[in-house]
Parts: structure tokens; C-alpha cells; sequence
């Protein structure tokens, strides 16, 4: 697939000395939905800001569709969308007046039809002549959305997109992001939210303390990561694990009442039931299971305290 981000070597550091970023490699495909996760501080925003030309890097090169952010500015930022996560527009403006205006500052030729469309599939065009100060807060989320699609950017950054919508808004936004991919727009979103990372995301990437400590793609992170186990509430305490079952990963609480089976969920050669009757053989009865699986939020808090 082809990228339409190339980020090489990118380094950030203030006048204060701090480095906000570290030698940051990164390539983003055409077409694809990333996300970026990482602690407050750990470098997203600085990221984005640079991609889009809001913040001059100190080190390294990015390049949008081959054309590099520095040297060919115009031609760069043109191909960008930017979402940002504070609620800024001019709210005396009329939802029609501040999209149409935002397609005009990209030198684009006036397309009424397809600020129509923006707007209706952003649940806007009832609200075209409303002025932005009189709408809610989800409502001022969509206008900025459309602001940035008035140009018809090939990337949209979405900076924190569903930071203080309810569940409802959230999931419809989800439901737009798909319908960008499917035209063909390359998303990148940075979030908080780790479960609309493992919902939509094709590749996610993980910064802490200003690095990119990984990127994968998601299905390929969770087989790595992710883990299942099996809990075993015991009918009499063990004082030790029994040498028949050395060959499986176990662990034994302290007080010898709970043991845990930790396994790849995707392995089909771990079996269960094999497990089970060793467990019966060894003499060992159970009066309750429950398994629990790894989560992305597990996966993404062990990544960052292992960075630490």
C-alpha cells in the first residue's frame, strides 16, 4: 500500500530544553486508520502540530505525498484536514459561512454541492443557517470536522475528536470515520479512549516521554500481547504447585485456594480440555472457573510502564 506520510527522524526541542520529541520514524499508508495513543505529554499533539505546520521541528523531515512541510508548505498543508481538540470557530458565523470559508482559504473554487455534502454527512444541513454560537457542543465538534473536509484534504487529523461527547455522538463519529476511509481519506486520531482505538484502528502507534515505542497492526498487537487466563477457585489449598503440571504456565496464590493458567487465546494448540485432565488426574478439583482476556488498555499500560 502506498504511504502518503513519511516521518523521518523528527526531533522537538523547546527554548526551555525540553524535548518533546526523540527521533521519530514513522509511515502512515494511504487509506488506512491510525491511532495514536500515549500519556498526556508524551508527544502526540507536538507530532501533529509539526505534521501540520502550526510548529517548526528542530531535527528530521516529514513529507506529505512527497512534498516536504518545510520547503513545500503550500503543497503539503493542502493535503491536510486538522481537527483539533479545542472547540475553536467563529461562533458569529453561520455554519454555511465558516465551511465555505474554510474551503476559500485552500484557494479551492467555490463546490456548493460539495459543501452540501460535507455538511449532510455530518448531520449539518438542518443547521447550515444556524450560527455556530447557538449550537451544542457535539454539533460545534461536526462543524470543525467539516471545516476540515472543505478542502477535500487527502489525511484528517482528529486531535481527541469524541473529548466530552456522550456515547451516542462517539459512536456516530466512529461510523463517519469508517465512511472517510471508504472515500478513500487516511485518518490519523489521537485519543484517550483506548477502546475507539481497538474499535476502528487499523495500526496503532504508542508514545511515551516523547519516543514511539511501537507501532503494529492491531489484530497483529493483540495476538502478540494479548493474553487469556483461566481462573480456578480450588476445593482444598495447594501448598505447591504438583510436578505433572510443570509443563503448563500456572501460578498459585498465596493461599493456595486460586491457580491461573495464562495462554495465547489464539493458539489452537493449547487446549483446554487438555488441561483440565491433568488437572484431574493430579488429583486437583475445582469449585468455580472464569477466564479473563486482555484488553488494548492492558496491552497499552504495560507498554508505557515498561518505557518508564
Amino acid at each position: 500500500m502506498q504511504e502518503i506520510l513519511k516521518v523521518s527522524n523528527l526531533s522537538k526541542t523547546y527554548a526551555s530544553g525540553f524535548h518533546a520529541l526523540k527521533g521519530i520514524n514513522l509511515a502512515i499508508r494511504s487509506g488506512e486508520i491510525f491511532a495514536l495513543l500515549g500519556p498526556n505529554g508524551a508527544g502526540k499533539t507536538t507530532l501533529i502540530s509539526i505534521i501540520c505546520g502550526i510548529v517548526n521541528p528542530s531535527a528530521g523531515s516529514v513529507a506529505v505525498d512527497g512534498h516536504d512541510i518545510l520547503r513545500e508548505y503550500r503543497a503539503a498543508r493542502s493535503l491536510i484536514g486538522l481537527v483539533p481538540q479545542e472547540l475553536t470557530t467563529d461562533a458569529f458565523e453561520t455554519v454555511w459561512a465558516t465551511v465555505s470559508f474554510s474551503r476559500g482559504l485552500f484557494g479551492k473554487p467555490r463546490n456548493p454541492r460539495y459543501v452540501e455534502t460535507v455538511l449532510k454527512s455530518l448531520s449539518l444541513w438542518d443547521k447550515k443557517d444556524n450560527r455556530i454560537m447557538t449550537l451544542s457542543g457535539g454539533m460545534k465538534r461536526r462543524v470543525l470536522i467539516a471545516k476540515a473536509l472543505a478542502h477535500e484534504p487527502k489525511i484528517l487529523f482528529l486531535d481527541e475528536p469524541t473529548a466530552g461527547v456522550d456515547v451516542e455522538l462517539r459512536r456516530d463519529m466512529w461510523q463517519l470515520v469508517r465512511e472517510l476511509r471508504n472515500t478513500g481519506v487516511t485518518v490519523i486520531l489521537t485519543t484517550h479512549y483506548i477502546e475507539e482505538a481497538e474499535e476502528m484502528a487499523d495500526r496503532i502507534g504508542v508514545m511515551s516521554k516523547g519516543e514511539l515505542i511501537l507501532v503494529k497492526n492491531k489484530t497483529d498487537l493483540m495476538h502478540e500481547l494479548g493474553k487469556k487466563q483461566l481462573g480456578l477457585q480450588l476445593q482444598q489449598p495447594l501448598p505447591t504447585l504438583p510436578a505433572a503440571l510443570s509443563m503448563y504456565p500456572l501460578e498459585l496464590s498465596r493461599d493456595g485456594r486460586e491457580l491461573t493458567y495464562t495462554y495465547d487465546a489464539q493458539d489452537e494448540s493449547v487446549g483446554i480440555g487438555e488441561f483440565l485432565k491433568a488437572l484431574s488426574d493430579a488429583g486437583i478439583q475445582f469449585k468455580d472457573l472464569h477466564t479473563t482476556q486482555s484488553s488494548l488498555e492492558d496491552i497499552f499500560v504495560g507498554l508505557v510502564r515498561e518505557s518508564r
